[in-house]
């Protein structure tokens, strides 16, 4: 009789055991899931702020052509690119996971948002520039992607938004626990003051 009872609970905890092993490689496959979703968004964001700074050269090249164009806003969006450079391979790597690095990336793409806004605005005193095709083209192209950063951020933090959502249940939050950075909170971008909208290139 004692060997029945000790042969059940045996059992019962041999099906409880499986029952959490089995909750646990599920919870598991969710978060991977979820998480390799934030890093194909932020890779989708990474290329949006690419596109952008390959048009900078170009961008720079065609204003130079304009007779007594201001200098130090050449300079400017010139310096604003290479920092956005520096950051950028430094960050990229576990940005998704890691806030401090977030931030970094997004100040220093505020700031070349910033210098091409400047840009823009001053090149409404050269008629001649605004006039060349390829001035047009450049601009129209830095309009799109500009809105098409907007809306990869958008994307990135509505992901974001669903890893930390179901990290954040229970019991996921403590299995999450067991393993460490890998299944960090996920930061996500701010909007600064007077960027809520993509910054006004069009004429």
């Amino acid at each position: 009789m004692g060997k029945k009872i000790a042969i059940g609970v045996l059992g019962g905890l041999l099906l409880i055991a499986i029952i959490i092993g089995v909750s646990i490689s599920g919870t598991y496959n969710s978060l991977v899931h979820l998480d390799q979703a934030t890093q194909a968004q932020w890779a989708q964001v990474q290329n949006a702020y690419q596109r952008r700074a390959d048009l900078v050269p170009n961008l720079v090249a065609t204003v130079k052509g304009a007779a007594n164009f201001e200098q130090s806003t050449l300079t400017a969006v010139t310096e604003a690119r290479a920092r956005v450079g520096q950051v950028t391979s430094q960050a990229v790597e576990n940005i998704a996971r890691d806030p401090a690095a977030l931030q970094r990336f997004q100040q220093a793409q505020n700031g070349l948002s910033s210098a091409l806004s400047r840009l823009m605005v001053v090149s409404e005193n050269y008629p001649q520039l605004k006039a060349t095709a390829n001035f047009r083209d450049l601009q129209a192209q830095l309009e799109g992607t500009e809105n098409r950063i907007t809306v990869e951020r958008q994307r990135f933090n509505e992901a974001a938004q669903s890893f930390n959502t179901r990290r954040a249940t229970f019991p996921t939050a403590l299995i999450a626990g067991f393993f460490g950075n890998q299944f960090a909170v996920k930061p996500y971008f701010q909007g600064q003051p007077g960027t809520e909208r993509a910054p006004q290139v069009s004429f």
